[in-house]
């Protein structure tokens, strides 16, 4: 199932309104594509509300608000070494915050104090029941689906500040979309990111140093994961420049696209 958070078009007597909705069809040709609104949000048993929209009569937003993102770097080997650093001894995390997050065809603002911003396509797992201390076997029971992201990255200021909180939390920096996918294996999916048509990263998820399951694992041994949290998972090799003007799409397998645009802080 691919559960979005959408917003109807002006022509609707429902135009403005925000709702979750499960998407039908063949991405693949989206005049196909049909949304049905759910009732509340998609965790437990969701609810039809009866009501449908055609796709080009909907525009598709981040498909969640996480409370908390959670993200891990260097959990590809050649990522790490690309940058000239070794994996580590445990999973490195650190957080991006909400404010961060856009959704599909938002657009990215290079922010002013950077000169060197990147793109990194990344699986995201979005979690659908409070949890902690998960043990592996129960990790399925604890996610929602998985998602595409781009953990946008102000490279110059993570090398220059040495801490991360700047240069992967800045405003815009945490593209998340089209959809989330409920019904999908993690273990070994392609993972690519586009510049302009023009490939940059091409990698999967088999080549991941520790497992999504792993990961949750991990992650909820320090801290409780709410309902809507995200937790990104890595990127592969390839990592590159982005400029103001650029459209960088990031494509999952089983998943979809997520494209957004480039522009210069306003």
């Amino acid at each position: 199932m691919r559960i979005a958070r959408f917003s109807v078009r002006e022509g609707s007597p429902a135009a403005g309104s925000v709702s979750f909705g499960v998407v039908e069809g063949d991405p693949s040709q989206p005049d196909s594509l049909v949304v049905h609104a759910l009732a509340g949000h998609p965790f437990g048993q969701p609810q039809p509300t009866g009501e449908s929209y055609r796709f080009q009569d909907v525009r598709l937003l981040s498909p969640m608000l996480p409370n908390k993102i959670v993200a891990v770097g260097r959990n590809y080997a050649a990522h790490a070494a690309e940058l000239g650093n070794d994996v580590p001894d445990v999973p490195l995390t650190f957080f991006k915050p909400s404010t961060s997050v856009i959704g599909p065809t938002e657009n990215i603002a290079y922010p002013p104090f950077s000169s060197d911003v990147q793109h990194e396509a990344e699986l995201a797992v979005v979690i659908g029941r409070m949890c902690r201390e998960v043990p592996l076997d129960r990790v399925p029971e604890v996610i929602l689906g998985y998602t595409c992201a781009n953990d946008v990255t102000a490279r110059d200021v993570q090398k220059r500040e040495g801490q991360w909180a700047r240069a992967k939390g800045f405003d815009t920096s945490c593209p998340l979309g089209p959809w989330i996918e409920t019904d999908l294996d993690p273990a070994d999916l392609a993972v690519t990111c586009t510049v302009n048509g023009e490939l940059r990263q091409a990698g999967r998820t088999s080549q991941m140093v520790r497992s999504v399951a792993e990961l949750v694992v991990h992650i909820s041994e320090a801290m409780t994961l709410l309902p809507g949290d995200v937790i990104l998972t890595g990127t592969p090799a390839g990592v590159g420049p982005l400029n103001v003007g650029d459209e960088v799409a990031v494509s999952i397998e089983g998943i979809g696209t997520l494209t957004n645009k480039v522009i210069k802080r306003g």
